[in-house]
């Protein structure tokens, strides 16, 4: 073993390897496609109408006020430190490389299942697009997501995905960067066109979001079906943050990052809420059970007709392809950016960089991968949907809260210095948050508490919908102490070998027209002071 004295020198750089092909509206599209309001609330709207009825809208405003506070406090770091890994790099810088590394490691965990539960997404799309697509038990199978044959199905599908993102995320960033730039193009105008159409096929008035009709019976206070009912908002508006990831390989990320950022949070906020109101306005029946089983993908089809259905149907799988590759890429930059430090197994390949294609090949794969085996081992598990989404968002929230509450200390021991001023690529102020800084840090993070609790809450309609295995009802609580246990293995393991992680210091203004990074000094396990930054 490698002793600390013996450990090799960390550079007090980073060499730009990765492509700069990201430009702004590429930015913007990696944060709308891994939020993807038809991937996901199409995934969803079932699953959040079946528990709170028309009222679950209101979880959307209450989460997307959240999620816009979180994205503002991002946007701050993103303006700063423009790097691969942000999440990681940002807690590390904040709290010291210890937090940082767990931050960064519940968020890979995090990130892969995100990917898997995007992959699935297509079985809420493509069997209803077409018969053939239900290959498991054949067309005339349960296609339901929570049903056996549609939850096999819908792995078998993710699989065939996820070999297609995973061989575009390897290409090259600039094809990446094209494909979602295209997708997010085409989201835009199938959600307006989603919007117009549902809104002249009235059945109801919007003012049906004031009811609760359409909720499943229950003998408890309607409050806990309509936190159950959250999930669906929770687990849309997450994933802004992705533009961050690729600052390394954007241009002017200073200025552009914290844009798109916030930009892609109030969008996707907006259109969906749209989206969602349309859909209820329009359903044939908010009480038959039919919106609850069958979502939007029923709404359409029966009030649009079957070929204009289909038409607007094809516009949410390419949502969800662009969905896929984007949470993917977005996984693939964590990986490789704490693979660079040293900081996991194999870190020499995961940090390669293809000289070629400007991407991190490896790192790609092993997201990739990654998100099969999570799909593989839940082959018989018919809660395989809803557990894996209310999983993996809990475990975001998870994350971010790594980056918000170290960043909450920071600011309160700073106080009215706040942070050092500095600039963007053209000279202008950084993104700044100023007085407000506080308050809004402190708001975000009990919002961000409180929804992690809600999601992690062992509900058996959501982990266990048999009701006859403790292990899954639990899976969510279980599953994070496994990860932080193998995290800390894992973390052991490469400290004694490859001694401290030390990161190399980013200044807090635009420096240099090329590298992200400058030469400066190196930083070790002591948390960093904003100021010094």
């Amino acid at each position: 073993m490698t002793s600390l004295t013996d450990t090799p020198a960390r550079p007090t750089h980073y060499k730009q390897e990765l492509h700069r092909g990201v430009g702004s509206f590429s930015s913007f599209a990696a944060g709308f496609s891994f939020v993807s309001i038809l991937t996901t609330v199409f995934q969803l709207f079932g699953l959040g109408f079946g528990f709170g009825g028309a009222a679950f809208f209101w979880t959307w405003p209450l989460v997307f006020v959240g999620q816009l506070l979180v994205a503002l406090n991002f946007a701050q770091l993103a303006s700063r430190w423009p790097i691969s890994g942000a999440i990681f790099q940002w807690s590390s810088r904040l709290a010291g490389t210890t937090f940082g590394w767990f931050t960064g490691w519940v968020m890979i965990i995090a990130q892969t299942l995100t990917v898997a539960v995007a992959a699935i997404a297509m079985q809420a799309v493509l069997p209803a697009i077409w018969a053939g697509f239900q290959m498991v038990g054949g067309p005339d199978a349960d296609p339901t997501l929570t049903s056996a044959t549609g939850a096999r199905n819908a792995i078998l599908l993710g699989v065939i995905l996820l070999v297609v993102t995973t061989t575009v995320n390897i290409i090259s960033v600039r094809v990446m960067a094209r494909v979602t730039s295209v997708g997010v193009f085409i989201e835009i105008i199938g959600v307006a066109a989603l919007v117009a159409a549902l809104f002249f096929l009235p059945e109801r008035s919007p003012l049906v979001v004031f009811t609760t009709e359409g909720a499943a019976p229950s003998t408890e206070p309607y409050i806990w079906a309509w936190l159950a009912s959250s999930l669906m908002a929770a687990y849309v508006l997450v994933g802004f943050d992705s533009a961050s990831e690729l600052a390394e390989e954007t241009h002017s990320p200073r200025k552009t990052t914290p844009k798109t950022i916030i930009r892609a949070v109030v969008v996707s906020g907006l259109g969906g809420a749209l989206l969602i109101v349309a859909a209820l306005v329009a359903a044939p029946s908010l009480t038959d059970g039919s919106l609850a089983t069958g979502g939007i993908s029923y709404v359409l089809t029966e009030r649009l007709g079957p070929i204009i259905g289909r038409l607007l149907l094809i516009t949410v799988a390419i949502a969800v392809f662009a969905c896929t590759i984007a949470v993917q890429t977005a996984g693939s930059r964590m990986v490789f950016s704490m693979a660079r430090e040293r900081a996991l197994p194999f870190w020499r390949t995961l940090s390669k960089v293809s000289p070629r294609t400007g991407t991190p090949v490896a790192a790609s794969v092993v997201v990739g991968v990654g998100a099969v085996i999570a799909l593989a081992v839940n082959y018989d598990q018919s809660a395989i949907f809803t557990a894996l989404s209310s999983l993996c968002i809990a475990m975001l929230y998870l994350a971010y809260l790594g980056v918000t509450v170290p960043l909450l200390i920071q600011r309160i021991k700073l106080g009215k210095t706040g942070f050092a001023a500095g600039v963007d690529e053209d000279g202008k102020k950084l993104f700044s948050l100023g007085r407000w800084g506080i308050p809004i840090n402190a708001l975000a993070v009990i919002f961000q508490i409180g929804m992690f609790v809600n999601l992690a809450w062992p509900r058996p309609e959501i982990y266990d919908l048999t009701g006859e295995t403790w292990w899954l009802q639990y899976s969510a609580i279980l599953f994070i102490a496994v990860t932080f246990i193998v995290g800390a293995v894992v973390h052991a393991r490469n400290h004694g070998r490859d001694g401290k992680i030390q990161l190399a210091h980013l200044p807090e203004t635009h420096t240099n027209p090329i590298p992200v990074q400058a030469p400066i000094s190196t930083q070790t396990d002591d948390a960093v002071a904003v100021t010094s930054a």
